[in-house]
């Protein structure tokens, strides 16, 4: 469904996209994950037909987004995170008005309904929370039945009852056999809805692989919790025969293979002290740590 293949995009005399290769099968959510200037954005733009690559090249279902951007845009989805709607118009109104520009496109009451806002189809875009604007945005994205959708953020400034609404429509897009791209900075969402994660680091891809395997692969002999921040390290270290370190406040890591007994050990001596785990993860990293290790890195 996309095919990037040794991607550059260039800005004058800066290179922001540094040969990026990557596929995105049918029925398969990719996430795009990556720092701030680290290409992601320049790489959806030139998929989406908006930006013409330096060098490299881009498929979309098998069309140059460019070349063929008129064929590609009957058949693709693209969600902003904000812009480009005009803020009198009703939530019904603008499905409406999208689904006109398609020759088969979805119903727009029964696809307002399945993004939760059936309520606010009288509602205009401007008195909307932003959270009801996002969930609009990817209803608008959706309206064309589109076989290729690309999502931005697609839960920034949802609540939690608005994140399992849009974690729904991904999924049924999936079993649909529609290919999805998206990208987010909320790395616990992308462990959750996708299949295939793609980090990328100043304009390269650092990683790539399901995110059960890359947090299986980055695994290590040590033991992360949360806890009070500033407990006695040493005096936990000499219990355990390891040495402990604060990185952040509250959150530790100790450096011992992960055995059953190092565990109870472990919760043993916050127990005796009257002290709250807040979590614990034993060898396995979560996505945010392998994020932050490679980006780093790199």
């Amino acid at each position: 469904m996309i095919e990037v293949g040794d991607l550059v995009v260039r800005y004058g005399s800066v290179t922001a996209v540094e040969g990026i290769s990557f596929l995105a099968e049918a029925g398969e959510v990719v996430a795009l994950l990556g720092p701030n200037g680290a290409g992601k954005t320049s790489t959806i733009e030139t998929l989406e037909g908006y930006r013409r690559p330096t060098s490299g090249q881009v498929r979309v279902l098998e069309l140059d987004p460019v070349a063929d951007h008129g064929r590609l845009t009957r058949s693709i989805g693209v969600m902003l995170q904000g812009g480009g709607i005009y803020p009198g118009i009703r939530s019904l109104e603008v499905l409406r008005l999208f689904a006109a520009f398609h020759a088969d496109p979805e119903n727009p009451e029964a696809l307002l309904a399945r993004v939760g806002l059936e309520h606010r189809r009288r509602a205009t875009w401007r008195t909307l929370s932003g959270g009801e604007q996002q969930r609009l945005a990817l209803a608008l994205a959706l309206v064309g039945r589109p076989e290729v959708v690309f999502l931005d953020e697609p839960t920034a400034g949802i609540d939690a009852g608005g994140r399992q609404i849009v974690r729904q429509v991904i999924d049924d897009l999936r079993r649909s056999g529609a290919c999805v791209l998206l990208t987010t900075h909320d790395l616990h969402e992308a462990e959750k809805v996708a299949d295939r994660v793609v980090i990328v680091d100043r304009g390269r891809v650092v990683a790539d692989g399901s995110p059960a395997d890359l947090m299986q692969s980055t695994a290590t002999a040590e033991i992360r919790f949360g806890a009070p921040a500033g407990i006695d390290t040493v005096a936990l270290g000499e219990a355990l025969s390891a040495t402990i370190d604060e990185f952040s406040p509250g959150e530790y890591v100790v450096h011992v293979a992960a055995t059953p007994a190092t565990v109870a050990s472990l919760t043993a001596w916050l127990a005796e002290r009257d002290l709250p785990l807040a979590d614990l993860r034993a060898g396995r990293h979560r996505l945010e740590d392998v994020f932050l290790r490679l980006t780093s890195e790199a």
